[in-house]
């Protein structure tokens, strides 16, 4: 018989704001959300009593006795070589802040079907209910032997810092942060032909950082890593600066490997001479600050839904802009990495990202413009079919070249 008609009123799943229509009839994100965006599939056929005895009981006894002797077999023969936890405690889901692990969830959905979609890898949403550091990396460890990678997603700092590493020292396959790590490679790859558009290096030019939470710091380290000329963090207080004494112990190990010029005072006061802007941390900046910038300046705001310099004004005086949003040129989005960077190391079984695997990363992902290269056009778009495979394929070298890949 049909499904009985439930009413909308007594539905949690219509307008709280007295409308009473299912939230699916006005809002075409809820119709695309309905029943989750992912499902397991079968990759072998169970269509009768054979099937049915080799994908299960006998036949499944023989595998699992040869791997209980041969441990490395299960990459072999299950799909833990192909697989990623994608993991969660809802504490800072993209610009919503705590929200907590069950509203989280399409968030890590949607983190899913784009790890398939972009890099043919199969990723598991695992939202959890805790946010102690410990119990987290507990809880991962434990889940750890049914997967080949973790891509750790939208936990809040400075816990997450603590959380990757302590997770990297326990299991020996690939931890990953994208808030972190994602950001930063696509940031460097747009910044790398940005700066050869321009004619210059990274090593000519000084970048002012607006953010030091998990993105900022991850984009300063790369940057630092990567030869650039100087750079300095801001957050809500000021540059990030060795003299200051109310800092984190993470904002003191940024303040002594950034701001080499000794650079004090306010966001505004650093952007002054500065030849690229970099925010991943909202609010809004003068457009007199971004006016007293370097000519040919670069201005990478890249906060959601609202840029910290709205194109319109960035372009008034850089030579370069970039977002965060699909809906301007340049848009400096995760998906450009995080995809191809699992790909990568998995494909080669590695047992940790480095960071020379994510330097490779982002010189193949700005390799990928060649000679399309133009001010409106710095950084592929994700959906270039070139950029997973390209990726993939420096990543998986440079783990072989680094010494963390198993085969």
């Amino acid at each position: 018989m049909a499904a009985e008609i439930v009413n909308p009123r007594s539905d949690s799943n219509t307008d709280q704001d007295g409308g009473g229509e299912p939230l699916d009839s006005f809002d075409p994100a809820f119709a695309l959300h309905r029943g989750g965006k992912m499902a397991v599939q079968a990759t072998v056929p169970v269509r009768d009593k054979d099937d049915l005895s080799l994908a299960y009981t006998p036949g499944v006894a023989r595998v699992c006795t040869a791997i209980a002797e041969q441990p490395e077999l299960v990459h072999d023969y299950t799909w833990k070589s192909s697989v990623v936890a994608v993991v969660t405690d809802g504490t800072a889901v993209l610009g919503l802040g705590d929200i907590g692990p069950e509203a989280s969830l399409p968030v890590m959905e949607g983190k899913a079907i784009l790890f398939k979609q972009f890099g043919g890898v199969d990723a598991v949403p695992i939202a959890l209910d805790c946010t102690d550091v410990d119990e987290i990396v507990e809880t991962v460890v434990r889940l750890a032997p049914s997967f080949g990678g973790v891509n750790l997603e939208d936990i809040s700092a400075p816990r997450c810092f603590e959380i990757e590493r302590k997770l990297q020292e326990r299991v020996d396959i690939p931890v990953f942060h994208d808030d972190q790590h994602g950001t930063a490679v696509v940031t460097l790859a747009a910044l790398r032909n940005a700066a050869r558009l321009s004619g210059r290096s990274i090593g000519d030019l000084r970048a002012v950082i607006s953010g030091a939470g998990a993105a900022g710091i991850a984009i300063a380290k790369m940057l630092v890593g990567a030869g650039i000329g100087d750079v300095a963090v801001a957050d809500r207080k000021g540059v990030v600066s060795a003299d200051r004494d109310d800092l984190t112990p993470v904002k003191r190990e940024l303040a002594g490997f950034t701001n080499k010029a000794g650079i004090t005072g306010s966001l505004e006061a650093a952007l002054e001479g500065a030849d690229v802007f970099i925010g991943v941390s909202g609010g809004t900046v003068a457009e007199a600050a971004v006016a007293s910038m370097a000519e040919g300046a670069f201005v990478f705001a890249m906060a959601n839904p609202n840029p910290e310099v709205h194109p319109d004004v960035a372009r008034k005086y850089a030579a370069v802009v970039a977002t965060g949003r699909s809906d301007f040129p340049n848009q400096i989005n995760n998906v450009l990495a995080f995809p191809g960077i699992f790909a990568g190391a998995l494909q080669v079984r590695a047992s940790r990202i480095t960071e020379g695997m994510k330097i490779a990363a982002a010189e193949a992902l700005a390799a990928v413009v060649g000679d399309d290269l133009a001010a409106d056009y710095v950084i592929p778009s994700p959906f270039d079919e070139r950029v997973a495979p390209a990726v993939t394929a420096a990543v998986a070298a440079a783990a072989r070249a680094e010494g963390v890949a198993r085969r």
